[in-house]
């Protein structure tokens, strides 16, 4: 161990999210990918602290502004970010004593140089905690830490009960989906390499190669994902690629595919037949769908670097399946990823909603007639779901898909008979995901 504590880290990383407004989960991957040594305890708690922080922010805010003769606001970048992240130590992770978290919220403020605030530090969290038992939290925005225009967008599409249910699904750790490769190996063989490095996995009803990861660190820490053996995909993401009603020998293309889920998804239904192309904007998205795509194993996978808004002549009308899971603003997703609550936006959604109809316009192109296009996104609103489905099936010689046989009995909706579904955190046993397929006229 180095002499820089799993506190200190934590700070730093947090420091990135909170005040530079970097992305927690690039942050948190980089943060424990250089940290890579650290026994399974320790980067479990890190995890757990960073993405906790994150995830209750509004509270936490509420709690110190409540107890603090400075506003959350007022305070320096670093002393906040230690006064959040001890809050969250004294509410959220009952195994970790008080004391301790005051304690060593003092020495790193006079590690890190702020010596003259220790005090200020020291007064805070400890009154904090001799009184954490008289706060109460006065709106669900302050309870459940999520914007209020959010609460309120959610309430008035889909009601109150399934609002609040939806809001309790973003609270706490996040489930990790895993989709077995059988195309690599047997079942019984993968299953049996997942336990034999003391992780166990919690089958998903309805799917044969869909469980829950039960593991306390990274899943590429697990000699079965180096080897390709699975892939971490949510199980709506997965639900996506059995509703494009992909068969052996289809050219599939995933027209933003970044990090290659749907796209290997595509390839394990195919089992070797056929191809599929994979799609994103960047060299670096490509280059960790490549990744992907060689820990897998499949040879029929390419990824490339493209603009899905730009328009390519060399695959007009030549693929049977098109998988267009488009940018989007993400509300479906805040369980797994608690700061996307924070960068959203109505105006940056109906600009979502915009690009969305671009690349639509363009991508449309590519499918074959008799061909299959799915349009889908991780997210809850109306304007990029149903608003954008409706808005195809009138510009574009497409018919919408009977999809209801391709799902899961329990997950099945009067809605798939028309060609779409809206799922929702809290309400089905996944993210928030809209999926919609249509198929080209001849």
């Amino acid at each position: 161990m180095t002499d820089i504590s799993v506190r200190e880290i934590a700070a730093d990383a947090l420091t990135e999210i909170l005040e530079e407004g970097r992305f927690c989960h690039s942050v948190l991957a980089r943060t424990l990918d250089k940290y890579a040594f650290l026994p399974r305890q320790d980067r479990a708690f890190l995890k757990r602290l960073v993405g906790g922080t994150v995830e209750c922010r509004i509270r936490l805010d509420y709690i110190l502004d409540s107890f603090s003769s400075v506003r959350v606001k007022k305070m320096k970048p670093f002393i906040r970010t230690l006064l959040r992240m001890s809050v969250y130590q004294i509410f959220e992770m009952d195994r970790v004593p008080d004391s301790a978290v005051c304690n060593e919220a003092v020495k790193l403020a006079a590690k890190r140089g702020f010596k003259g605030l220790t005090g200020f530090v020291n007064g805070v969290l400890r009154n904090i905690s001799r009184n954490k038992d008289t706060v109460t939290f006065p709106t669900d925005e302050i309870r459940y830490s999520v914007p209020a225009w959010i609460i309120e967008r959610f309430t008035a599409e889909y009601g109150e009960d399934c609002c609040r249910r939806m809001l309790e699904s973003f609270s706490g750790e996040s489930r990790v989906f895993i989709r077995l490769n059988t195309g690599k190996t047997d079942r019984e063989t993968i299953l049996r390499t997942i336990r034999e490095d003391g992780a166990d996995v919690i089958p998903v009803s309805g799917s044969e190669n869909m469980f829950v990861l039960a593991w306390q660190d990274s899943p590429e820490r697990l000699r079965a994902f180096r080897e390709g053996m699975f892939t971490v995909q949510d199980y709506s993401s997965s639900l996506a690629g059995e509703a494009a009603g992909i068969k052996p020998g289809d050219t599939v293309l995933d027209v933003c595919g970044a990090p290659g889920g749907k796209a290997l998804h595509a390839a394990d239904i195919l089992k070797g037949t056929g191809r599929v192309v994979v799609r994103d904007l960047t060299e670096e998205k490509a280059e960790r769908i490549r990744e992907n795509i060689a820990r897998s194993g499949w040879q029929n996978v390419a990824a490339e670097v493209r603009d899905a808004e730009v328009f390519d002549p060399s695959i007009e009308s030549a693929c049977d399946i098109v998988i267009a899971d488009l940018p989007c603003s993400g509300l479906g997703v805040i369980g797994r990823k608690p700061d996307i609550r924070y960068h959203a936006s109505p105006e940056g959604i109906r600009e979502l909603a915009e690009i969305q109809r671009r690349i639509l316009t363009v991508v449309q192109r590519y499918v074959k007639p008799g061909g299959t296009l799915v349009y889908s996104t991780c997210t809850v609103t109306r304007e990029e779901n149903t608003d954008n489905f409706r808005w195809f099936a009138g510009e574009f010689p497409f018919t919408p898909v009977d999809i209801t046989e391709r799902f899961p009995e329990e997950l099945r909706r009067e809605s798939m008979k028309s060609g779409f579904v809206q799922l929702l955190p809290g309400i089905d046993p996944c993210d928030g995901f809209f999926i919609s397929v249509f198929r080209r006229q001849s």
